[in-house]
């Protein structure tokens, strides 16, 4: 019978063979260690077992179709985002049953680690008769790229083009100071108000009044936000007021539902929805499309979209998400000392930071997923977060004193804080602008605004 060219050995012989075998594996694998072969390498077509969960691969083989539709509504809920990204850094390749090549192992880059921030200010101007009053909102960046502060009975604007900096008028004394300044979407009109009571819309053109909102509120009006032509206003007297600009009888509609004075006030990027927040602890928001276009005014008690009580102190910082609509943050006063994030969908909080200062502000950036807050006792510093896992990226120190309010310039880069020290720095927070455009020609003098003015280098 043929052998077909096979050897029979004995059984001595064969354990040899085994033995030689296996030894000379082990030193094939030694020696494929020794040279550096990855453990990551494998064929096209061939799966690569140690890529591979074998446990996890026969429970998702095995799992039932309810238990997949339970996992699926799970994983689409907003909240589960973070623990997505973080299931899939510590536990690389669990959705996969084959696996024909692991995953190379992550980058350690990240674009927050390769752009430098300074810890210090670029810039710093006094500002004396700075009131440290946390309820205030007296600093605003206009689309002109003309920041406005608000320094007891008198406003200066600041031009970011050329640093020149002008006293725009004076409040009659029995007016009071200003509380609030915000600029209309268009970067010329400012609206003030004013601890009297009063809103003042002011063509920074011409630097003249154009006209007074009286009868809006009973006590002073510490928050202002713009939506189009919609001024709304908060006051002291716990109203939130709409008032359209353009007409005689400019109260459209207003809201009633804080107990305490409204201490922040921003309206989102679409112009739809309010969010409201109170020295009562509370934030509400509030949907324009509800809200009367009539010139007679019209009251609603309550109808908030959602009503949020998560925090244990006033509320004043708020900031609408600018890559996620329906993503609000707001920050809690002295006693609370939390950034929470809210679905402003189905009214969920999806997640909370104690940060262990007041929140006194917050800005998200226009060109990564981070949000700065500033804070007050304490540190008194800025703070860089990075979303939407809330690891700190970095604390801006620099004030002696809590950091009340910021504002963003119009490129999305610089960041301005006011502070009790009595001083306005200027922080390189968000990086460099990414073209650099040619400056307008200058307009005659008579033509320039702001030209009737002395100019303070």
């Amino acid at each position: 019978m043929p052998s077909w060219g096979l050897k029979s050995c004995s059984e001595e012989e064969s354990s040899s063979i085994s033995r030689s075998s296996i030894q000379e594996a082990r030193q094939s694998r030694l020696i494929s260690r020794q040279h550096g072969v990855s453990k990551h390498s494998g064929d096209r077509f061939i799966p690569n077992r140690s890529a591979m969960d074998f446990d996890m691969a026969f429970y998702l083989l095995t799992q039932t179709r309810k238990e997949k539709e339970k996992a699926a509504a799970l994983a689409s809920h907003p909240g589960q985002t973070y623990g997505k990204l973080l299931a899939e850094r510590l536990l690389p390749n669990r959705n996969r049953i084959l696996a024909f090549q692991a995953r190379p192992p992550a980058s350690s880059s990240t674009a927050e680690e390769t752009r430098e921030i300074s810890r210090s200010a670029d810039r710093m101007l006094l500002i004396p008769e700075m009131a440290d009053d946390y309820y205030l909102n007296v600093l605003d960046w206009g689309s002109r790229n003309i920041l406005s502060i608000a320094l007891g009975r008198t406003v200066h604007l600041w031009n970011g083009t050329d640093g020149s900096t002008l006293e725009m008028m004076m409040a009659e004394d029995d007016l009071g100071a200003a509380a609030s300044v915000s600029w209309a979407p268009d970067g010329r009109y400012l609206a003030l108000g004013l601890n009297g009571s009063d809103v003042q819309l002011w063509d920074t053109d011409s630097q003249r009044l154009l006209r007074t909102l009286r009868g809006v509120h009973r006590s002073r009006v510490g928050s202002l936000s713009w939506s189009n032509h919609i001024l709304t206003t908060g006051g002291k007297d716990g109203k939130v007021v709409n008032n359209d600009v353009r007409i005689r009888s400019h109260v459209v509609h207003s809201y009633r539902g804080h107990r305490g004075e409204v201490c922040g006030l921003r309206w989102s990027g679409s112009g739809r929805r309010l969010a409201s927040g109170g020295d009562d602890n509370l934030v509400h928001i509030w949907d324009l499309r509800r809200a009367s276009t009539a010139t007679a005014p019209r009251t609603s008690q309550g109808p908030w979209i959602h009503r949020f009580d998560k925090h244990a102190s006033a509320v004043k910082a708020l900031a609408w998400c600018p890559f996620q609509s329906n993503l609000l943050a707001s920050g809690g006063g002295g006693n609370d000392r939390c950034i929470k994030l809210w679905n402003t969908e189905n009214g969920t909080c999806l997640d909370s930071v104690d940060t262990g200062s007041q929140v006194c502000s917050l800005l998200w950036s226009k060109k990564e997923k981070e949000l700065l807050s500033s804070h007050g006792f304490g540190q008194n510093q800025l703070t860089l977060w990075k979303y939407p896992s809330f690891r700190k990226i970095i604390d801006l120190t620099g004030h002696s004193s809590r950091v009340l309010c910021t504002a963003v310039s119009p490129d999305g880069c610089t960041v301005a804080s006011v502070s009790g020290d009595e001083t306005l720095r200027f922080w390189n927070v968000f990086g460099s602008p990414e073209t650099t455009k040619r400056s307008p020609p200058k307009p005659p003098p008579d033509l320039e605004p702001f030209s009737s003015f002395s100019r303070i280098r």
